[in-house]
């Protein structure tokens, strides 16, 4: 592929080889790293935070809302969001996953689209330095 056609590509959003719009997935813009999720491109920010329980229940909280996030490595993360505290405790949720990878950072920088709690059989499986989510409280 020429250097203009790439460029054609990434501009207009279209495949000049093909003669359409370029497929854009939201699948594929968005790493799943077992207990969260991870945009890739650089720029990308999520617009809401989902949290995921492993009895099926899902909250999503707006980016936009949270005032406050904090980590205390023996409480968890604490977010502040509208006046309601959501606690999530775990293991390694400040560890680097993969390099510039960390679950408190990327609340911080609003990269991260879902969380996820840990059923018992994952919890016990992974790697002693995998980010696991053993609850979210809200």
């Amino acid at each position: 592929m020429s250097d203009s056609a790439v460029l054609q590509r990434y501009v207009t959003n279209r495949d000049s080889r093909l003669g359409i719009a370029a497929e854009h997935s939201e699948a594929d813009a968005c790493d799943d790293l077992g207990a969260f999720g991870w945009l890739r491109g650089i720029r990308d920010r999520a617009v809401m935070l989902e949290l995921r329980r492993k009895d099926g229940s899902i909250v999503a909280i707006g980016y936009g809302w949270i005032e406050r996030v904090a980590f205390d490595p023996s409480e968890g993360i604490m977010l502040s969001a509208g006046g309601q505290k959501i606690r999530i405790k775990g293991r390694n949720l400040n560890a680097e996953v993969r390099p510039s990878v960390r679950l408190f950072e990327g609340i911080a920088r609003h990269r991260v689209p879902w969380v996820r709690e840990a059923d018992r059989s994952a919890a016990m499986e992974a790697e002693a330095r995998a980010t696991i989510i053993d609850s979210i409280e809200w």
